[in-house]
């Protein structure tokens, strides 16, 4: 047997650094296509660790997690496994805006998807520190040295460092470098990356604490419980099972605004501990009370951790107050007054990237064959790093396979609006999805994410042959339902009867309810044209459907979605039509914009330093106006009329 001497090279297709969320979706995108994939971490206690909120989903968020899925990713089907409770948020308001939500038991969430990568083909998952990338002239990454000598060599490398940069953990005036949740941060990469030229720069987050079960008097809490018809967040998930635990409100008080007024001084941003951003959708109670004076009271939703452990995640108080502190605001609290604390709350800061370094593959624009996903790209929140893992593991393989970049735009993904988003405007603060802003978010909904994204996840060799089957089942089905309801006729006496009787039992409830013979205009109609008026359900239809085949749960929700909102979709289409067409006017790579006549110099500067590859995303770039824009256009229309005249 020949034995490696020191220093010699083990040669990978894909090396990831860090296992959390998007090194995890990284990883397992890069395997599953057929490369020889390393994924390196400080700790294997950190793969998918969940070091805040112990759920996965939310406002923008599921959006983002059913995307993952319907392309081929693993998050959805990993909390399907290993959820305990699960809503969809936003059900009493139209479809563009739902949004799955599930708590995990976070422990089994960890060593499930741990399990998941130990059995990946293709994937070897280590323990190791990695303390410097390896670049050739010009700049393009060749590999990684890790602490201990190891020199592993990879055609690509992903970053997906997480908070672990220079991670620092601030708990009022003390602070102490960590990771979070206390693993051991990454403190001499960080130093490698600027000594390569990488501008690093500080961002900073807060966890609440955490309490235990026992010690809370759920007599004065509110309980919150799951919904009663489950929706899984995989598209392969037949049955999630049902929840397991319930959660519980209770809120602020006086008295502990009072408590973080007198003591706010004692806090490590406004006691000039910290110099990081912090995200400015996940305000701290510090934040809270500071910036809303007049708020009297702010809701705390107590969530379960998990089924074999007594910790409870205390959600809306993240702060770096003192210890003592912490323990006498919680003990304020209606419902919490002789909590123990297991584990007190502390802010994090930590290194990362400006994104607008990055291309739409997410690889960076001056070090070749280096890609980055995640927190270190200025974003917050488990999804949208999954689904920036899940893009850069994809991208990855097709720069080793000399292939076109795998990019989505604003119109097709809320992955496409996130990584757009970070690219093109830069975020200033950690960067949270939302369905504001997705100016398509009808098309994009939760519910049809397969229908835009499995046939791409297929194309790309990342969805498997059954979930391809399983879609085109869906869509068939979709379609016969849809066909059906559109030609199934119905009196017009027989329903103006049907909605007289839904009129009287839904009084109050819709806006306007029409009723009687007055309801119908011709003397017939079809379950279709009744099933788009507001107060008709397809639950309710039945009552008139009476030869109602047996139909697949997902093929009566897109037809009742699709066929109500069809005037509204039709409208959307047409807006994405333009914006494709903005889209597809390419803007060639070297053009020197300091030189189009017209052009103001600010729009030059911006054109310059974010290099956009088309109108459509220079038109989003901060700073450069509509008038720019149509600079543009008339400097490509002359571009193209002189290659016309040349006979190119």
């Amino acid at each position: 047997m020949t034995v490696k001497a020191f220093g010699e090279t083990d040669m990978y297709d894909v090396i990831v650094i860090g296992a959390g969320h998007a090194g995890c979706e990284a990883g397992l995108a890069a395997a599953r296509l057929g490369k020889k994939t390393l994924m390196l971490t400080i700790s294997l206690e950190s793969v998918a660790m969940m070091p805040c909120n112990p759920s996965i989903g939310g406002t923008g968020k599921g959006q983002l997690v059913r995307e993952i899925d319907a392309l081929g990713g693993e998050m959805g089907i990993n909390i399907d496994k290993t959820f305990i409770q699960s809503r969809m948020l936003n059900a009493t308001k139209g479809p563009a805006v739902h949004s799955p939500r599930a708590q995990a038991d976070k422990q089994r969430y960890h060593e499930q998807m741990k399990h998941t990568l130990e059995k990946q083909e293709n994937l070897i998952l280590r323990q190791g520190e990695v303390t410097e990338l390896l670049f050739e002239e010009p700049l393009r990454v060749t590999g990684v040295r890790l602490r201990t000598g190891a020199v592993y060599g990879g055609k690509t490398v992903i970053l997906a460092t997480g908070t672990y940069l220079n991670g620092r953990i601030h708990v009022s005036g003390f602070s102490w470098p960590s990771g979070p949740s206390g693993l051991t941060p990454s403190l001499i990469l960080p130093e490698n990356l600027k000594k390569n030229g990488f501008v690093l720069r500080k961002f900073k987050t807060g966890t609440p604490a955490r309490v235990l079960s026992h010690t809370l008097d759920y007599s004065k809490l509110l309980e919150q419980k799951g919904d009663g018809n489950i929706s899984p967040f995989s598209f392969m998930t037949d049955d999630p099972g049902e929840n397991k635990r319930s959660c519980w409100l209770t809120w602020t008080n006086e008295k502990s605004h009072r408590i973080v007024a007198e003591n706010i001084e004692k806090t490590a941003p406004y006691g000039g501990y910290t110099t990081g951003v912090g995200p400015r959708y996940c305000l701290s109670i510090e934040d809270k009370v500071s910036r809303f004076p007049d708020r009297r009271r702010h809701q705390l939703f107590l969530e379960p951790e998990g089924l074999s452990t007594e910790e409870v995640y205390v959600q809306g108080m993240s702060t770096s107050l003192p210890e003592h502190l912490q323990l006498a605001f919680y003990r304020s609290i209606e419902g919490l007054e002789r909590a123990e604390i297991s584990r007190y709350a502390y802010s994090i800061e930590y290194d990362c990237l400006d994104p607008l370094s990055l291309t739409g593959a997410l690889e960076h624009r001056e070090a070749k064959n280096l890609f980055c996903a995640g927190q270190i790209n200025g974003s917050s929140g488990y999804e949208e790093a999954a689904a920036q893992g899940l893009m850069a593991g994809v991208n990855a393989v097709r720069r080793i396979d000399g292939k076109e970049p795998f990019v989505l735009d604003r119109s097709e993904a809320y992955i496409g609006v996130l990584i757009d988003d970070l690219t093109t405007k830069g975020t200033d603060e950690p960067y949270r999805i939302m369905t504001s802003r997705a100016e398509f978010r009808l098309a994009l909904r939760q519910d049809n994410a397969d229908i835009r994204l499995t046939e791409k996840g297929r194309g790309i060799g990342l969805a498997s042959q059954d979930r391809h089957e399983r879609y085109l089942r869906n869509k068939r089905e979709t379609e016969e339902e849809m066909r059906r309801l559109g030609g199934v006729v119905v009196p017009a006496r027989e329903a103006a009867e049907f909605l007289g009787r839904l009129g009287k039992t839904s009084a109050g409830t819709t806006d306007a309810p029409v009723t009687g013979a007055s309801a119908i205009s011709c003397g017939k109609t079809t379950l279709a044209a009744l099933l788009k008026r507001p107060e008709v359900t397809y639950d309710n239809l039945r009552e008139i459907d009476r030869d109602r085949p047996d139909v697949l749960a997902y093929a009566r929700k897109q037809a009742e979605i699709q066929i109500k909102y069809e005037g509204y979709i039709d409208r959307q289409n047409k807006q994405i039509e333009k914006f494709k067409k903005l889209e597809s006017k390419r803007i060639p790579q070297g053009t020197d914009y300091y030189s189009l006549n017209g052009l103001r110099p600010e729009a030059a500067q911006k054109l310059s330093d974010k290099r956009p590859v088309s109108i459509g995303q220079a038109s989003r770039i901060s700073g450069v106006s509509p008038a720019d824009v149509n600079v543009l256009l008339i400097h490509l229309a002359r571009k193209a009329e002189g290659g016309k005249r040349h006979g190119r």
